[in-house]
């Protein structure tokens, strides 16, 4: 792939990835009532419940990354606090981990109903289920809900799109020494 192609393609998925983050932060926003507002700032509050439920969240999705970028849109909505996020981070960075010792552990990495549960892989389901739903329903609940579906899908796509745009500049002679003077 081109570099100069492989730019814009990187800037198009910056693009996307915070248009994404945008309609899904607003749609959260608008649909986070009290009682969720006081659920999420009631089990966020604890540190170490957050943990446990960053780690199981991160091994129910398999990306640490996209629950990151959920957790971006929830302090974007208000719905948590910025110093509450800790605990559900490094237990994201866990269920990282867990989630590998897992599929190892039992051998089923490749199987087509875990590989389902990759976000890549569902974000077109939740896109087509959220399009649905902003055309054919007329309540604002639900309406809501598409928009947190549509905005996570196009999140995704916009992660999928910078990622793969960096696979050409892994080739490049000095790119790795480069990232390496970043390093120091």
């Amino acid at each position: 792939m081109n570099i100069v192609f492989s730019m814009f393609t990187l800037l198009g998925g910056l693009a996307l990835f915070l248009y994404g983050m945008n309609v899904m932060s607003d749609g959260l926003e608008t649909m986070a009532g009290g009682k969720l507002e006081k659920t999420m700032k009631k089990v966020t509050s604890n540190d170490f419940l957050g943990f446990f439920l960053g780690a199981g969240i991160t091994v129910a999705i398999q990306s640490s990354s996209a629950f990151t970028v959920m957790l971006i849109g929830l302090v974007n909505s208000g719905l948590i606090n910025f110093s509450n996020t800790f605990g559900l981070i490094m237990g994201s960075n866990v269920g990282t981990t867990l989630t590998a010792w897992l599929l190892s552990l039992a051998g089923i990495e490749g199987k087509w109903y875990i590989e389902i549960l990759n976000p890549s892989v569902f974000a077109p389901v939740l896109a087509f289920i959220g399009i649905a739903m902003q055309m054919l329903s007329k309540s604002q609940k639900k309406s809501n809900l598409a928009n947190i579906f549509i905005g996570f899908t196009i999140l995704i796509c916009g992660m999928d799109f910078m990622s793969d745009s960096m696979l050409s500049f892994r080739d490049l002679p000095g790119f790795d020494s480069f990232l390496a003077t970043l390093k120091s």
